[in-house]
């Protein structure tokens, strides 16, 4: 398998301010995941697995409408929120 991080778009945000920005990881977290490194995925961008049941249950509801869609999409959410500005906190309290 060639490697992929040669084929990732590069941050602009990090490239101009010198930081992370709040979606930094997520491609190299979603290579992790497709070669079944599924707990360093999560440790890369802790979001990955909100955001990626929050896409499926999206594409679900637009086809199916089910009777707690628009209460799970919206915890999901919110979640989702969560988790990427605690780790976007934590990256630049840490890395800086």
């Amino acid at each position: 398998m060639e490697d992929l991080n040669n084929y990732m778009l590069p941050c602009m945000n990090k490239q101009v301010l010198g930081f992370e920005c709040p979606g930094c990881g997520i491609q190299r977290s979603v290579t992790l995941v497709s070669q079944g490194k599924l707990v360093d995925g999560f440790l890369m961008y802790p979001a990955i697995y909100t955001l990626s049941l929050l896409g499926v249950v999206i594409l679900i509801s637009v086809f199916y409408k089910f009777k707690y869609s628009t209460k799970i999409i919206s915890i999901l959410a919110i979640i989702s929120i969560v988790l990427i500005l605690t780790n976007f906190i934590y990256n630049l309290i840490n890395h800086t």
